[in-house]
């Protein structure tokens, strides 16, 4: 056990002198060094700000710009487009409400296509239910309302917000989905 703890002892003293030899990365070192020494950032200088100048405000000639009757004006025209834009929803707003309006259009899908009494009728589903619809019916979340059934689509004008908030029509189609209900 002595012997054996010796031997222990002997081989901890020479790896630890083999850890103290060069490793022959003295020369990368130095070059490192050498590097860093001679390397000198270049840093661009930056321009000098331009003077501001104020200006004096001249009114001259020119439309003067806080004007009542130029204001009156602006906003008499903008309640006319604003009662323009109105009268489009204001239908929509006075009716009664259909069931398949509480469905967004995308949940809807077109499964068939029928002619009942002479009069085109489509087949959709929503939440794994049938419904039967046909022209004049309205679906979706934005006042959607069919105005033509075809064979494998049926088109939906829609009334939505523009950018500036003025209601404008959009048209939609909504496309047969075929072998939507077919598992095997």
């Amino acid at each position: 056990m002595i012997r054996s703890a010796l031997i222990f002892s002997v081989m901890a003293g020479l790896l630890a002198l083999a850890g103290c030899q060069p490793s022959g990365q003295d020369d990368l070192r130095q070059w490192m060094n050498d590097l860093r020494a001679n390397t000198k950032p270049h840093v661009t200088p930056i321009k000098e700000p331009l003077q501001f100048v104020p200006q004096a405000y001249v009114a001259g000639n020119g439309v003067d710009p806080f004007n009542s009757q130029k204001l009156t004006q602006a906003l008499r025209r903008d309640s006319q487009e604003s009662a323009g834009n109105a009268s489009l929803i204001a239908p929509e707003l006075a009716r009664r409400k259909e069931p398949l309006e509480a469905y967004p259009l995308d949940a809807v899908k077109m499964v068939g296509s029928m002619v009942k009494n002479g009069k085109p009728a489509a087949l959709v589903t929503v939440d794994k239910l049938l419904y039967q619809v046909s022209v004049g019916n309205y679906l979706g979340q934005n006042y959607g309302k069919i105005i033509a059934i075809a064979e494998t689509n049926m088109k939906i004008r829609e009334i939505v917000q523009d950018q500036t908030g003025d209601w404008v029509e959009r048209m939609t189609t909504l496309e047969l989905q075929e072998g939507t209900g077919a598992k095997k």
